[in-house]
């Protein structure tokens, strides 16, 4: 039988509206006793009694069990689920960059004082890729993880390649329409994506990482020249989150754009839409599809794990408690094209093994090889305005990768 939820909600914007519009519209054995706001003197449709500018008022009342916290600031965020998870209640985020910096910490202190934080509506809207890794994968080998992570970037790249549109010009319809920021730089720059990645690596793998160990090279510098490319290649650009099993033992993990083929998932997922896919090593290739942004559907991931909690529901981090010897690597390298405008960049981050390489009005272009620890190490070089990277889609192995992944394959096959 589930038990009676009395909520404390932080937060009333798209999302915070979108979920109270869920529930509103169904009759669940929960309550919504107090909202936290910034803002009193705004016109709210609900009642001026369910509103307050005190988060104490909330996290102190002892009638309040269940906290749902939905708001901007990773940094508030934080102290507001650590606060309630050590005074006994239970949480529900959706605050990726919030839980990716400090979800190890968050975990300890949900084993110490016997409460949950569920998060499915912080990675990748209405898809429930949280629980599919905590559940269905579980126990099995996954050999990767990747997809489109961020609805603003895809909607952006799918004006671009379906309707002609410029960068710039799609991205301010992405402004106008609400599913990109003033300020795009988190999403255009795969931060987003990349504190996504953080948090689907630590149930795919058992892995808490650091994002500042996580690659992430955004399509903020895209112009007309990669367009036409990938065009003249028949392929589509879309900023994919990698993380990948190379070994036995060894992850690594990075954000960049991608050229991606007609046969790819991923090529037909446009505009606000998510797509996951999940290869395993018996379950195989298996792919996820849904909207990542808007106030209904990720109000609805939201509310789902607000459910679960009437059952008192709570990720078991299986993968993390087995200990299973993983480690996080940047020894692997990537082919990737590269403009450029300097021979600088080439020669700085290493570029070797060139296949193809052109100049195009003030440009030049390689496809090419590098490592990943050197994308890494030269991060600021491949932001630069005149410089932009895209992975080809091949990864290749370094000589001592090459027999562990062999046996690898032996074993499961």
């Amino acid at each position: 039988m589930s038990k009676k939820l009395k909520i404390g909600l932080f937060g009333f914007g798209v999302v915070g509206q979108g979920l109270h519009d869920i529930i509103k519209a169904q009759n669940l054995n929960l309550e919504i006793v107090k909202i936290a706001i910034k803002n009193p003197e705004k016109r709210r449709t609900l009642d001026a009694h369910l509103f307050t500018t005190s988060h104490d008022e909330i996290l102190d009342n002892p009638e309040i069990n269940t906290i749902v916290e939905l708001i901007d600031d990773a940094e508030v965020a934080y102290h507001i689920a650590k606060k309630a998870l050590s005074s006994g209640k239970n949480v529900v985020s959706a605050n990726k960059k919030m839980i990716a910096n400090h979800l190890e910490e968050l975990v300890q202190l949900q084993e110490k004082f016997g409460t949950s934080l569920l998060y499915e509506g912080a990675v990748c809207g209405s898809i429930p890729i949280i629980r599919n890794l905590e559940e269905y994968y579980d126990n099995e080998l996954l050999h990767g993880i990747s997809g489109i992570f961020n609805g603003s970037s895809n909607y952006i790249l799918s004006k671009i390649f379906n309707e002609g549109a410029s960068y710039q010009s799609a991205l301010k319809e992405a402004q106008d329409l609400g599913f990109a920021e003033t300020n795009p730089i988190l999403d255009v720059g795969g931060y987003d994506p990349k504190f996504k990645l953080t948090i689907a690596t630590a149930h795919a793998y058992g892995l808490f990482l650091n994002p500042d160990k996580l690659l992430n090279i955004g399509i903020q510098n895209l112009n007309d020249a990669d367009i036409q490319y990938a065009k003249e290649k028949n392929y589509k650009i879309k900023l994919v989150p990698t993380a990948r099993k190379i070994s036995t033992q060894q992850i690594i993990t990075f954000v960049l754009p991608k050229f991606v083929k007609n046969d790819d998932f991923l090529y037909n997922v446009e505009n606000e839409y998510n797509g996951v896919t999940v290869q395993a090593a018996f379950a195989d290739q298996q792919f996820f599809f849904g909207k990542g942004a808007g106030g209904h559907p990720t109000g609805a991931a939201v509310l789902s794990d607000i459910a679960a909690l009437r059952y008192d529901y709570r990720y078991e981090y299986k993968k993390y408690h087995q200990q299973n010897g993983l480690v996080h690597t940047d020894k692997v390298k990537l082919e990737i094209y590269l403009r450029y405008a300097h021979e600088y960049t080439v020669e700085k981050i290493g570029l070797e093994s060139i296949s193809e390489r052109f100049t195009r009005n003030d440009y030049k272009y390689v496809i090419g090889v590098v490592t990943l620890k050197n994308l890494l190490e030269n991060k600021e070089i491949l932001t630069n305005k005149d410089v932009f990277v895209a992975h080809t889609g091949r990864i290749i192995y370094t000589e001592d990768l090459v027999k562990t992944v062999a046996q690898e394959e032996i074993l499961v096959n």
